[in-house]
């Protein structure tokens, strides 16, 4: 009798166990879906000698105690385009050797650096463009000349924790606008 029971018990066991039912395997953290501003833009004349395809999401505000120095509110992307503009009054390399040295500082969290340089002889706009890859504080910095007297250098900050994959959209998202931003600067 107890050996009849030992072998039921154990049919009992591996029936119930045998059954059809799914193992659940947890999903990975997500993100949540970006809702991006409208893209149009409008043409933007700066008092400080430049104007540009500005776009409508731009908010554009006076730096305190800083007659041409500018903060671009990237409103609901919460983040913030810091334009400094300098009126050269020594050689050309001083200005480009410090932005290029700002971008240097970065590189001990960027993955990659990359870099376009733009020549608009006819409007007499000259610079270059940087994107810092992974886990940097500015994503995105650039400079813009006439190369005689006029300077402008443009730095991203965004007020979030740096996570390059969670924020990579919005990253070029902010990219296609600062393009716009030094193809259709001219000066005045």
């Amino acid at each position: 009798m107890l050996k009849s029971v030992a072998i039921a018990f154990v049919v009992l066991i591996s029936v119930t166990s045998c059954n059809n039912q799914q193992n659940y395997v947890p999903k990975p953290s997500t993100f949540l879906e970006l809702k991006f501003p409208e893209r149009t833009y409008e043409n933007y004349t700066d008092n400080c000698g430049y104007t540009y395809n500005k776009p409508s999401y731009f908010k554009v505000q006076n730096v305190k105690g800083s007659s041409c120095n500018r903060d671009v509110e990237l409103s609901s992307l919460n983040g913030t385009l810091h334009l400094s503009r300098i009126d050269m009054d020594t050689s050309l390399a001083v200005y480009v050797n410090y932005a290029i040295d700002k971008v240097g500082e970065h590189k001990v969290k960027a993955t990659a650096i990359l870099d376009t340089s733009f020549i608009r002889n006819e409007a007499r706009v000259f610079g270059t463009f940087f994107e810092l890859q992974g886990n940097v504080a500015s994503p995105f910095q650039f400079y813009v000349t006439d190369s005689t007297s006029r300077f402008i250098s443009g730095v991203v900050y965004f007020n979030t924790l740096p996570n390059y994959d969670s924020i990579k959209p919005t990253l070029d998202f902010v990219k296609h606008d600062l393009y716009e931003f030094v193809n259709t600067l001219e000066w005045r």
